[in-house]
This record gives structure tokens, C-alpha cells and sequence, in this order.
């Protein structure tokens, strides 16, 4: 129904009742709202009037704040667990905060051009310590001068992907001295198939490495050199604790599934024995990946979609929730796209201004990325923004499988490669390049649980607190709501524990 229809019909229900509209009620005032409710509250409140009575913007107004209060989820009452037995307490804290450097920058042409060359940079050095990049020619500009059929190695951004008309893809790589092209052939061999489908992978703004010969003007390609990540030897820890995940609690939102995440809260305090009462124990650590209020104005309509309008209502019903966590469990919360913060990545921690005056030893606001070291296991941590340009940009990567595409992004070495994908400070220092590599890769955004594992590190995606949202049904994406991802430091096991049906 239309808003103009919704008008219509209020006001035709009303008059049967001897209720009539006043001039200043207009179509955008009952948008999005259920009439039937606005008509059974005027009906009981003019219901002894004698004669006919007139209801106006004043009047539905208040009836209308009046509903958005009610709505509003009434606190939880949670409690911080008192045993005293757990392991995870009986164990000292061990962490590392690895803070980003948040770098100003005005967005003019020079901005852009040391942004882009300091990725370049940085990541050509990852791909020159690869064995199979050996022969790196020192820039693009240098292959100019060498003859045709000599074969070259070069490294550099991508600024462009084409096909050709002869059905081949062409693609132009740059650096700060020169760009050139590159072929590869759409051929009938097996190799041709497998390097074609390969490089079908390749996006913009990566940076890569590519082995062919020179022909004339372009590059035949017959290898492409991605920076990738080693192999990483799994760490042995001796102390068997855990860490647990979680993303997109989305608190303010109507789909925020308060009951459901006190339940996991009451699991870390040891009231509930449904679930493993010793795996909750065994938690020292708790990584909250972004979008952890569902904030305001973020997308058109939000407000119809919200049970807590008000932004700093929202985080002062999360910090609710935080401080009934175990004190013994070290909280590490960083924002997201829907976090009162500034959108472009790196992110700065949520401000005072959110929080207000909470303060509590064991909770820790972090930037998004976010680099921790948790009793010796490096986590790399970061909100995903960036997941939905890779997963639109690579073939066979879905909303489905988000960890496949973590996965490209750890061999990119780089957590936001496609620029304007998502909104990127241009600084002079690009704090996106994944320089060290981490034991665990952790994101959200998606709002569907991952696990996997690539070259020894671990890759997991905290899905979400929210139920289905009317987008995610339109678009036919299936969420996996209040399944908590546990990892256990001594025997790198993660265990998926689904709240979704307490």
C-alpha cells in the first residue's frame, strides 16, 4: 500500500467512526506506519466525544512517539558471573594492542598519487621476496628498451581489465614510471585455459607480478605472480584458553536479537548448561568486529527499521550488554559502516562521545583494522567492508561463502585492493597492506558465518546478531544469526555454537 493509499484508507476508517483528519496530516506522516494501529488509539480516545471530533498532526504525532517508545526493547537484566573457578580467570591477561596510525588527508591529486605509491611499494617488496618473482625487472619503464621475445618479469598496479575483440584479455599494469599492457590468450591448450581463467581473477587496483614476453607493444603473459601469503607454521600454546568472535550485533535495529545475545552473555557467565559449560570457561577473549550499533541515517528509510531512533540510546543499551561480560574476559570492540564514526577505513575507535562515561578495565575500543596479539596469536581483525566489491568483482565468490573471499584478500595483501569498493582514507601510509601475517583473519559485514583455513592461518567470519533484514529478502541473502565462533589456543579447533534457537 501506497502512502497516499495508507492516507486514504485512515482517513475513510475514521469518518465511519465521526473521526475526521485535520488539513495538516499528509501522506509522509503515516509512511511506513500500521494505520490500524493509529485508528484503534484514536478510537479510544475520542470515544465519549459527542459529537465529531478532528484529529491532528499534533495529535497522531504524539500517538506515533507514544508507539516508537513502546517499541523500544526493554533492558535485559544480566549480571556478571561470580565463579571464580573458570579457567580463563584463573589466567593472566597476555595482549598487545598494535594501534593504527589515523593520518589526515585533504583527497587532492598529490593525496591519491603517494597513497597509491606506497602500496605499490610495500607490496612489490612482498612480491620480491617470492622465489618465483626472481628477475623482477626495477620498474616498467626499463622493459621499454628490451627487444621483442626476451622475457620479462614485471610488477605493478592494475588500472584496467579488458576484453578484446579477439575474445583475449588485456590487462594495464602501472607504476610510477610507466604502465604497459598485457595479454592473455583466450587459447585452446590446457596451460592457455588454466593462465586465462586464472587472470579472469584479477581486479582493479591490485598489485601484481606478471612473467611473459615482450611483443611489440604488449606483454604475452604465461604466469601471473600474486603476493599471496606464505606458508605459516601453526603456533603451539600451552595454556588452553579461547578466543571467541563476534560481529554485526546491530543493537537499536528491530532484528537485533537482544534475547538471543543475553543468552550468550549468561553462557559466558556460566547460567546456562545447555552448551559447554567448560568451553565457556576456557574464554579469555572477546573480538567485536565492527557494526555493534545499528546507528542512524546510514541508508534511506533507516529510521522505519529502528526500535531505538536514538543513536546514543543504542550504545548505551550495548554498553549494557558489555558490562555484564565476565571481567576476566578482555573485550576488544572496533566500529563498522554502521558505527557513529567516520566511514572512511582506517576507522578511528568509537569516541567519547558514544560511550560516554563507561569505562571498565577489561573493555578496549579499537580502530577497524585492528592488529592483536592474544596470549601470542596474531589476529588481524577488520569490520569487511570491502568483502562486497570482491565478492561482486571475482567469478565464483558469493555472499554464501564470505571466507572465500577473505581468502583472495590474503593473497592480495591487502584488505580493501578495489578502490571506491568502499570508502579509503588516501593517506601516505596505506594502513590496508597486510604486511605481517596473522594466525587468525577474522571479519563481519556479511552477517554469514565462515570457517576455513589458508596456508596455516586460520579464516573466520562472525556472521551477525541481527535477524533477516526486508534488503537481505530481497536480494534473497540468507543470514545465519547468533552462531558464536570459538577458537581454543592449544588445539586451534573453532567451534561453531549456535544461539539462534535459545
Amino acid at each position: 500500500m501506497s502512502e497516499n493509499d495508507s492516507l486514504q484508507s485512515l482517513s475513510r476508517t475514521l469518518s465511519q467512526a465521526r473521526i475526521l483528519l485535520a488539513a495538516d496530516v499528509d501522506a509522509d506522516l503515516v509512511k511506513g506506519v500500521d494505520i490500524n494501529v493509529i485508528i484503534s488509539r484514536l478510537i479510544e480516545i475520542h470515544k465519549n466525544d459527542n459529537s465529531i471530533s478532528i484529529a491532528d498532526r499534533a495529535e497522531i504525532s504524539s500517538i506515533l512517539e507514544q508507539i516508537k517508545i513502546e517499541k523500544m526493547p526493554k533492558p535485559i537484566e544480566l549480571a556478571r558471573g561470580t565463579n571464580p573457578n573458570t579457567m580463563a580467570s584463573n589466567v593472566e591477561s597476555d595482549y598487545e594492542i598494535y594501534k593504527v596510525e589515523h593520518e589526515s588527508a585533504e583527497g587532492t591529486v598529490n593525496d591519491f598519487i603517494n597513497y597509491f605509491r606506497n602500496r605499490i611499494e610495500r607490496i612489490k617488496k612482498i612480491i620480491e621476496n617470492r622465489r618465483i618473482a626472481a628477475n623482477l625487472a626495477p620498474n616498467i619503464e626499463a622493459i621499454k628498451k628490451y627487444t621483442n621475445g626476451r622475457e620479462v618479469v614485471i610488477a605493478g598496479i592494475v588500472s584496467n581489465k579488458i576484453i578484446t575483440k579477439n575474445k583475449n584479455l588485456m590487462v594495464v599494469v602501472e607504476d610510477q614510471t610507466a604502465d604497459f599492457k598485457i595479454i592473455f590468450i583466450n587459447g585452446n591448450s590446457a596451460e592457455s585455459k588454466a593462465l586465462f581463467e586464472s587472470a579472469s581473477r584479477i581486479i582493479n587496483d591490485e598489485v601484481i607480478a606478471i612473467k611473459g614476453k615482450i611483443s611489440n607493444q604488449f606483454i604475452i603473459a604465461n604466469e601471473i605472480i600474486w603476493p599471496d601469503i606464505p606458508i605459516k607454521e601453526k603456533k603451539v600454546i600451552d595454556e588452553d584458553i579461547a578466543i571467541a568472535f563476534i560481529s554485526d550485533i546491530h543493537v537499536g535495529s528491530k532484528q537485533f536479537m537482544s534475547k538471543n545475545f543475553s543468552n550468550m552473555i549468561r553462557w559466558l557467565n556460566g547460567e546456562m548448561t545447555t552448551k559447554s559449560a567448560a568451553l565457556a570457561g576456557k574464554i579469555k577473549y572477546l573480538v567485536m568486529a565492527g557494526d555493534v550499533a545499528d546507528g542512524v541515517g546510514i541508508y534511506p528509510d533507516q529510521e522505519y527499521d529502528l526500535a531505538v531512533p536514538d543513536v546514543y540510546l543504542q550504545y548505551k543499551m550495548l554498553m549494557n550488554f558489555i558490562g555484564s561480560i565476565p571481567d576476566y574476559i578482555e573485550v576488544f570492540i572496533m566500529p563498522g559502516n554502521h558505527d557513529a564514526v567516520q566511514r572512511a577505513e582506517p576507522q578511528p575507535e568509537l569516541g567519547k562521545d558514544l560511550i560516554n562515561d563507561f569505562k571498565m578495565d577489561n573493555v578496549h575500543f579499537v580502530s577497524n583494522p585492528c592488529k592483536l596479539k592474544l596470549h601470542g596469536i596474531d589476529v588481524l581483525s577488520y569490520h569487511g567492508t570491502s568483502l562486497d566489491s570482491m565478492i561482486s568483482a571475482i567469478p565464483d565468490m558469493s555472499y554464501a561463502r564470505p571466507e572465500k573471499a577473505m581468502i583472495e584478500i590474503l593473497k592480495r595483501r591487502h584488505l580493501s585492493p578495489i578502490y571506491g569498493g568502499n570508502v579509503v582514507v588516501p593517506s601516505r601510509n596505506d594502513q590496508m597492506v597486510i604486511e605481517e601475517v596473522p594466525d587468525i583473519l577474522h571479519m563481519g559485514h556479511i552477517h554469514k558465518n565462515g570457517l576455513s583455513e589458508y596456508h596455516g592461518v586460520t579464516v573466520v567470519n562472525s556472521g551477525t546478531w541481527q535477524a533477516r533484514t526486508n534488503f537481505q529478502v530481497r536480494t534473497g541473502h540468507i543470514p545465519t544469526p547468533c552462531i558464536l565462533p570459538v577458537y581454543e589456543t592449544k588445539t586451534r579447533n573453532v567451534t561453531m555454537l549456535n544461539f539462534d534457537n535459545d
